[in-house]
């Protein structure tokens, strides 16, 4: 018998800063069935544009900070599944995929896990500073990972229902801490992680704020 169950629908939420440059590619990669969802967080290039040029739903979210932008477009997205990638071009929309897949198979949170495509891509300053904030996650909060999930997925009212606080460069490893102290199930994939398109993200973080991030990340783990 034929399974007349509607497909659990997906958005893709890209949070934006100056990222016109990078857009198109990363859209044109956003898997079939997926919406794109980019939340422009104070562009001056014409992001937003681009976006809606190459079939974007764009949100427009004043308040700077990454997870502002996140949460805007958890808040506006309208389908189940929610995912997160950075609108940079440093990874593939495609790995989203098997994310999506443990999403609906049962995981609370799907992460990805950055493994680089070539050597110096992923400064050692940065990769050290991601490795020791998961090693505390892992060991306070039991949370097996080993990156600070870049590229998630999960159910949008479920993720909605965590209260995480931090709006700025701690919005993800609070929002880990938060679903390991939920009891949440969460795996894990590698993602491939590539050259950033556009030189340094404008709003996930580069390598010139690592420190800053990295700062960030220590308080939301306390």
């Amino acid at each position: 018998m034929a399974d007349d169950t509607p497909p659990i629908g997906v958005t893709v939420v890209i949070p934006c800063r100056d990222e016109a440059q990078a857009l198109p590619g990363v859209l044109a990669r956003i898997p079939d069935g997926f919406r794109a969802l980019v939340v422009d967080n104070g562009s001056t290039d014409g992001t937003g544009d681009v976006a809606r040029a190459h079939g974007a739903t764009v949100v427009e979210e004043s308040v700077p900070g990454y997870g502002s932008a996140v949460d805007a477009g958890v808040r506006a997205a309208s389908d189940e599944i929610v995912c997160t990638i950075d609108g940079d071009g440093s990874m593939d929309p495609s790995d989203l995929v098997p994310l999506v897949d443990e999403v609906r198979r049962g995981a609370d949170l799907a992460v990805g896990r950055r493994r680089p495509s070539r050597r110096g891509v992923w400064p050692l300053h940065a990769r050290v500073g991601s490795e020791l904030i998961a090693r505390r996650i892992r060991r306070l909060h039991g949370v097996d990972v080993h990156d600070i999930g870049p590229m998630r997925a999960a159910r949008r009212e479920r993720l909605l229902e965590l209260p995480v606080q931090d709006m700025r460069f701690g919005y993800p490893v609070e929002l880990l801490v938060r679903a390991g102290q939920a009891g949440w199930r969460v795996v894990e994939h590698d993602v491939v992680y590539n050259p950033r398109a556009a030189g340094e993200s404008k709003v996930s973080g580069s390598v010139m704020g690592s420190v800053r991030a990295t700062r960030d990340f220590l308080v939301a783990l306390r």
